[in-house]
């Protein structure tokens, strides 16, 4: 590839980034929908090889993502919400918990003056804020009907997602097969082999941490529940679903458990079971789930995941935070395949040694180059 090509490809590049951050704010459907397409774009593969058309297995691949959509909305939003009426019935308990025992220990152990603490406010607002909307809800239409562009913007995005990741669904290989069209006939190969490198990758990542989330979720919920936790079912639905960053759902779902279970019980009892738990959910999740479900596909570090997290966050917000390891598999790729070529660039190995070759112009192998004589000794005598 010449100069002029890099210099072409990296302004192609450029100019795509910058409209991908430029149309950010209205992608989210977008992004959505593919993601979807993608994830069930195998399932229609697999009816295709049964003799069925295109159109009919994508039909009905789609309906059944649509008919699980919908049965988990029906379960989890009354629950959610139940959760939550519970957690605000719980905030005086909790301001006498924090106020009565948090502060004291705390002014004590960190000598933390009490002027900065104020629990009476903080839970009146929680409660103004929280408690008259009556659930999940009432909050998302207080927020979608501050502006009519907000609830237009609502009912598109619920509109576009199902319908794009039908078409998408369907035209899958055709959208493949148009993009493999385009490529450059001397970078088709190379393109093919990190597409297929990044297929592997990020499909078998992807799932395999969904169905993480969904199990640690499960189990944290239901172990929390049985621990007699009042408000463990939302602990635990959170601690799950927030576990695609390495320790965010451990970290998150303990210190709540732990708080909760002082507030609720007062005991040493049930904080030894919430400890309980959370250790054998960390066992679950290292030795079994994610070796299972997930195993070495990416190979980031953990640090390298949070700052995946946090940077595509910041990019495109809510969105970027669920694409963010996906996005980050597509790049370990890419570095893998960059070490490659530079691991055998000459920039890597340095200057070529003179190869000595016979007679007969053959290399020597594991010869010396001769000695050059050293001009600052004198010659020998005769």
């Amino acid at each position: 590839m010449s100069n002029v090509q890099r210099w072409q490809w990296l302004i192609i590049a450029a100019v795509v980034g910058w409209l991908v951050w430029l149309l950010s704010p209205i992608l989210m459907p977008f992004m959505l929908a593919a993601v979807f397409a993608y994830l069930g774009d195998p399932l229609v593969d697999r009816l295709e090889r049964l003799h069925l058309g295109r159109g009919l297995a994508a039909s009905i691949v789609f309906l059944v993502m649509l008919l699980i959509v919908v049965i988990a909305l029906v379960l989890l939003v009354p629950l959610i919400q139940r959760q939550i009426a519970r957690f605000v019935t719980s905030l005086p308990a909790y301001a006498a918990w924090f106020t009565n025992d948090a502060v004291p220990w705390l002014e004590q152990k960190l000598h933390i003056p009490p002027s900065e603490f104020d629990a009476t406010t903080l839970i009146a607002r929680v409660r103004d804020h929280i408690g008259t909307l009556g659930g999940i809800a009432a909050i998302l239409l207080r927020y979608a009907t501050r502006s009519g562009l907000a609830l237009i913007g609502w009912g598109v995005a619920v509109v576009l997602v199902p319908v794009v990741t039908f078409y998408l669904l369907r035209d899958w290989d055709k959208l493949v097969a148009h993009v493999d069209a385009l490529l450059p006939r001397d970078a088709q190969p190379t393109i093919r082999r990190l597409a297929r490198e990044t297929n592997s990758v990020l499909g078998a990542f992807v799932r395999g941490q969904l169905l993480v989330m969904l199990g640690l979720a499960i189990y944290y919920a239901v172990a929390l529940k049985l621990v007699g936790l009042d408000v463990g079912p939302l602990i635990g639905m959170t601690a799950g679903l927030v576990s695609f960053v390495p320790y965010l759902g451990f970290i998150i779902g303990i210190v709540a458990s732990v708080i909760a279970a002082l507030v609720q019980f007062h005991d040493v009892f049930h904080l030894v079971l919430v400890l309980v738990v959370f250790g054998i959910g960390s066992v679950l999740e290292s030795y079994i789930l994610v070796p299972k479900l997930v195993g070495d596909r990416i190979g980031l570090h953990p640090v390298a995941v949070i700052f995946a997290v946090l940077a595509f966050g910041e990019l495109f917000g809510f969105i970027g935070i669920l694409l963010a390891l996906p996005m980050a598999s597509i790049a370990m790729v890419l570095l893998r395949f960059l070490r490659e070529r530079y691991e055998a660039s000459a920039l890597y190995a340095g200057r070529e040694q003179p190869k000595i070759v016979s007679a007969s112009g053959d290399p020597v192998a594991d010869v010396e180059p001769p000695e050059q004589p050293d001009s600052r000794k004198p010659p020998s005598e005769p």
